[in-house]
């Protein structure tokens, strides 16, 4: 089929995105492989209008009125699992290898992310379980380094294969190459609109239990199969919340039991995709934790104390300083889980995630970001950080 085929006019965005919030884009071509995502690049250039690449429409807010220009979504998916004892003897890799056969899992840049974690957990692959349940697509990953449960992709992420929009060529780039930082990389920063992302593989471990990073989760797997001590199961490690190792009971197949847990937490605070609950209409985590020194980190406990917090806000250590819960700030800052503004609210059941009531604008949205943002601003000085990207200027909306 040649491209102009897949051409369609004046096609509703707001069903592409996980907030459910848009325009009309005035061409839209679904993408299902590489030689049409050339060919529609290449449409748009002559045409002399901007295309935009969509995957999965979950890290988006697009504008009310709409995309002038072209939208190539991209469709194109497979996943492969392949053996390769080669880099098991490079130290450099440090924890992205297990030390016993480095497993290589590829994933073209349109395959549903969870899909993904489906298929290397089923395969006895450890190193994005607790990634579970996350919306959007593979090739979403390592633009804003997606973490969640005390893992980022950064951690496993081996190539990052693109396309160059300026010269049409394919580059590869190691792990060190994509320059991650947290929620950040090269894609999302200085080369921010230059590369497609095609596929992406990550290097995994062959059947390891992960190391739980993250209280809550370690928490709610050891009231689900048993105290930390359960002898004869399998060991995850050391957390790095509480320095201690949680051991499975016997019979419990690892991987499986923590994406389960995880997929649990996340539908508990509906950041998992369904159609029946409404606060899951959202684009995740609205906000991004802010990273402060240890000055300010002790500046803001003693506000919260002094209004009323019966602890100080939960810290998790982080390569440029200290890392707060976002969460924790809106809620002091006198923003409750349920806050409601005309066409917008935070989720009833996370106060990161912002979501569309089914009436609402993105005007509306990112008023009340505004207004949370000023909020935190006013009572902590911490100035909160957007997550999503926002497509198009604050000034096109008004």
């Amino acid at each position: 089929m040649a491209f102009p085929d897949l051409l369609k006019q004046d096609e509703a965005l707001a069903p592409y995105t996980t907030i459910g919030l848009g325009g009309r884009a005035d061409w839209f071509a679904e993408i299902n492989d590489v030689a049409h995502l050339h060919e529609g690049l290449a449409w748009a250039a002559r045409e002399k209008i901007p295309a935009l690449v969509l995957g999965g429409g979950s890290n988006l807010i697009l504008p009310d009125e709409g995309v002038r220009g072209l939208v190539l979504r991209l469709a194109f998916s497979g996943i492969r699992i392949e053996a390769d004892d080669q880099q098991t003897a490079d130290q450099d890799a440090g924890d992205r290898l297990d030390g016993g056969g480095g497993v290589l899992a590829t994933a073209e840049a349109g395959t549903n992310w969870d899909e993904f974690v489906q298929a290397t957990v089923e395969a006895g692959l450890s190193g994005v379980e607790c990634l579970s349940g996350i919306p959007g697509t593979v090739g979403a990953t390592p633009i804003q380094n997606v973490g969640a449960y005390g893992q980022e992709v950064s951690q496993t992420i081996e190539r990052v294969v693109c396309l160059d929009r300026a010269t049409f060529e394919h580059r590869a780039f190691t792990n060190e190459q994509c320059e991650f930082a947290y929620r950040q990389s090269r894609f999302k920063s200085r080369d921010r609109n230059r590369f497609i992302v095609l596929s992406v593989s990550y290097r995994l471990r062959r059947h390891a239990i992960a190391e739980l990073r993250y209280g809550e989760l370690r928490q709610r797997l050891e009231a689900r199969f048993g105290a930390a001590d359960a002898g004869g199961g399998q060991t995850s490690g050391h957390s790095g919340v509480a320095g201690t190792t949680l051991a499975l009971p016997a019979g419990v197949p690892g991987l499986q039991a923590i994406r389960e847990t995880v997929l649990e937490l996340r539908r508990g605070k509906s950041m998992v995709l369904d159609p029946q609950d409404p606060n899951s209409r959202s684009a995740g985590s609205f906000f991004l934790n802010p990273v402060l020194d240890s000055e300010d980190v002790e500046r803001v406990a003693r506000i919260a104390l002094q209004r009323g917090a019966d602890q100080p806000p939960p810290q998790y250590p982080a390569p440029s300083g200290i890392k707060l819960s976002a969460a924790w700030l809106i809620e002091r800052a006198g923003f409750q889980k349920g806050f409601r503004r005309p066409g917008a609210a935070i989720s009833a059941n996370h106060c990161l995630a912002l979501i569309n009531p089914g009436e609402g604008t993105r005007l509306n949205l990112l008023e009340l970001a505004e207004e949370i943002q000023a909020g935190v601003l006013r009572v902590f000085g911490v100035r909160l950080e957007i997550e999503p990207e926002i497509y198009g200027t604050r000034e096109t909306m008004q």
